[in-house]
């Protein structure tokens, strides 16, 4: 993809990591990473923090160099607060690491950190995002940064003078490590001593108890997470990482990190854009019925992987950007589609054709999609119409778009169906009429019903196109003019009348799903009978 190296995000960053890499580890696989704590949902804004180095780290594998996806699962970290839905009960467990605390109540997994985990993993494979993920519990239980937790200890002088910088009361005694309680598990603990030609390290815990270890072969704490990060960072040898916005500001992780890193532990900072937040439209319905923030697990269900992907790729990391839970999803869709017809024709630009092919697949391969791309639109009208009973809906694609097997039209589908059933507000659901609204055909004027008799003399034209010439039409010869002219103000305003009036016989409401969609689905002999016709 060089030829989009100018206008693509993704390739720009791939160019520098690989000069980057090659200056500080010649002939090494290159390393990207991402970080998340498992301590909830991990929600769609999460996603960017795995999604822009995925895209770097698939972008240089495409070019036929060896890079791997570092994913640090964050599982140690302390449990902080019992969430809203959970049993108070579970505030015995604050200051554990994720991984001590039991998972809420009816899950299948063994702990919190599990239970959270699992959706988000399920998700990657869906979106075709492969990494290699490391539990931090594993990693510390198991000593693996056992050296670094002496260096950063024997270095702590050195570390506090960089954090004081940015404190606005002073600390004593400052300590990088936090042990665990050998008795509680928590981490309510203070270091008491320490004695740097030893290693011990003797702690007192909130709880009562207190002891002596040798910090050489304790296994049952952690580095601070402002000494953690970038302790990783040279340990793994990461030459680029993403970070919130958060994490930019004085004093943050990321900004003492990168001064920590070299003076400490002989690392380096990697490259490491900021990303900025992503927003959900809709959100505020699906957290009062969710319990929590949408994820990408939430997100698959309702769009396709390709789609999702390709939300994070088009916009630049420090763009913010909106998931769409609500109506705006079928507009996001006509985009998409209306990017594939570019595509197809050749039409699309380099950073356009670029995110769609990241969107598509990665270097392994191409992602699952649909074959017979009905609009997302048609489809969320046809399966709200028929309540998603299997043989109407085929019945009305067929005769929409020539689908001859449901099959041809999944995932989009079934991913329409969710929508439907989740997030279409009962109040916008479509009810066609049982039997006709006879007081209103009653009230009606000799012009309402002339139109109505042209409609239904027209009915005889079932197609798509011949029900959207028609519904625009009628207004048109009911004022004398060809069925091409074009739409004045007043004639505008006759046609948005007589939609209208037909939405009230159909299903009883102002609005409802597009007219020809709606007259297809609802049959012509029902439509006459609705109609009074």
């Amino acid at each position: 993809m060089a030829d989009n190296a100018e206008t693509d995000w993704v390739s720009r960053f791939a160019d520098e990591v690989i000069s980057e890499a090659e200056r500080r580890a010649p002939g090494k696989a290159i390393v990207c990473a991402s970080g998340l704590s498992p301590s909830g949902p991990i929600h769609l804004g999460n996603l960017r923090e795995v999604m822009t180095p995925h895209l770097v780290a698939d972008e240089i594998r495409r070019r036929g160099l060896e890079c791997v996806h570092l994913l640090s699962w964050d599982d140690y970290d302390r449990f902080r607060r019992v969430p809203a839905g959970i049993d108070p009960s579970w505030a015995e467990h604050i200051g554990k690491p994720l991984t001590s605390v039991p998972a809420p109540p009816g899950s299948p997994y063994s702990n919190w950190a599990e239970h959270f985990k699992a959706p988000m993993v399920a998700a990657m494979a869906e979106l075709g995002i492969e990494v290699r993920g490391i539990s931090q519990t594993q990693q510390y239980t198991a000593g693996a940064y056992r050296e670094q937790i002496l260096v950063a200890v024997r270095e702590r002088a050195r570390i506090d003078a960089v954090l004081s910088r940015y404190r606005s009361k002073q600390v004593e005694d400052y300590f990088p490590y936090k042990p665990y309680c050998d008795l509680c598990e928590r981490d309510l603990t203070t270091v008491t001593a320490y004695d740097d030609e030893t290693t011990e390290l003797a702690y007192t815990c909130e709880c009562g108890f207190g002891e002596t270890v040798r910090l050489a072969e304790h296994d049952r704490g952690k580095l601070v997470w402002k000494v953690d990060w970038p302790m990783r960072w040279a340990h793994e040898g990461v030459i680029f990482e993403p970070s919130g916005v958060d994490h930019h500001s004085p004093g943050s992780a990321w900004i003492v990190g990168g001064q920590i890193v070299g003076d400490v532990f002989g690392g380096a900072q990697p490259i490491g854009p900021m990303y900025a937040f992503v927003g959900i439209t809709g959100m505020a319905k699906m957290s009062s019925s969710k319990g929590d923030v949408p994820t990408a697990a939430d997100a698959l269900e309702i769009m396709e992987a390709p789609v999702l992907r390709w939300l994070y790729a088009r916009r630049k990391p420090a763009q913010s950007f909106k998931i769409a839970f609500d109506q705006e999803i079928q507009r996001l869709y006509d985009e998409w589609d209306a990017l594939g017809r570019k595509v197809a024709g050749e039409q699309a630009q380099p950073a356009e054709l670029a995110a769609y092919r990241r969107a598509v697949g990665t270097a392994t391969g191409w992602l699952p999609g649909t074959p017979h791309a009905v609009p997302y639109r048609t489809l969320a009208s046809v399966v709200d119409i028929t309540t998603g009973h299997a043989d109407q809906t085929l019945r009305i694609l067929r005769d929409l778009d020539g689908v001859e097997d449901l099959g041809e039209v999944r995932p989009r589908l079934d991913r329409a169906q969710r929508w439907v059933d989740d997030h279409l507000p009962a109040d916008q659901r479509t009810r066609v009429r049982e039997s006709p609204d006879q007081e209103l055909l009653d009230s009606l004027g000799r012009e309402e019903l002339e139109s109505l008799r042209l409609l239904a003399d027209g009915l005889d034209d079932w197609s798509l196109e011949g029900l959207t010439t028609l519904v625009y039409g009628v207004p048109k010869l009911q004022a004398g003019l060809a069925a091409d002219a074009k739409a004045t103000p007043e004639l505008k305003a006759a046609q948005r009348a007589f939609f209208a009036l037909l939405y009230k016989l159909l299903v009883g409401r102002d609005t409802g799903p597009r007219l020809p969609t709606l007259l297809m689905a609802v049959g012509a002999d029902r439509v006459r009978k609705l109609v009074g016709a």
